[in-house]
């Protein structure tokens, strides 16, 4: 298998969006029934991610199995974190979004980190409550629990950071 992982082109979305629906019925079918509700993510929020040139693709011979947005800090949602704090509050970093993939592929989690760690030394990432599943792969992968934050819809989500030196 040949994995690559590029920058997303606006000919790609209709297959972003599937994508996008395959992660929601995982989701759903492990019981986080709430992210990612109410149409979201929209064509729009993959054109926008694409727009800074934070929209990616994993492919896997050539076929379209994931997405992610890896973005430039700040994030504005990041800005006050409840119950807790950041690793490290003053360093420039990147943040990792809206990961989706087909369930038989397997290890993309892990080749979206190795990708963004070659990118930058200091990530972060939130996820819902209900998302057992990428709770699991972040502390897989080192983050360190930071606290809580909340998206503009006022939605809370887990914060995560991990900084490699």
């Amino acid at each position: 298998m040949s994995r690559i992982i590029r920058e997303a082109r606006q000919t790609d979305v209709a297959e972003i969006m599937q994508v996008m629906d395959a992660a929601k019925k995982i989701m759903r079918q492990s019981g986080n029934m709430h992210q990612w509700g109410e149409g979201y993510p929209t064509e729009a929020v993959v054109t926008a991610d694409m727009e800074r040139n934070g929209g990616f693709i994993i492919e896997d011979d050539g076929c379209i199995v994931g997405y992610f947005a890896f973005l430039p800090s700040p994030e504005p949602t990041y800005a006050k974190i409840y119950e807790g704090k950041w690793i490290n509050d003053t360093q420039p970093y990147h943040v990792v979004h809206r990961i989706a993939s087909y369930p038989d592929a397997h290890g993309i989690f892990s080749s979206i980190m190795e990708f963004c760690f070659s990118n930058d030394e200091n990530i972060r990432i939130d996820t819902h409550h209900d998302n057992k599943i990428m709770q699991h792969n972040i502390l897989k992968h080192g983050f360190t629990y930071c606290g809580i934050i909340y998206l503009l819809s006022g939605d809370e989500r887990l914060a995560y950071q991990k900084i490699v030196i």
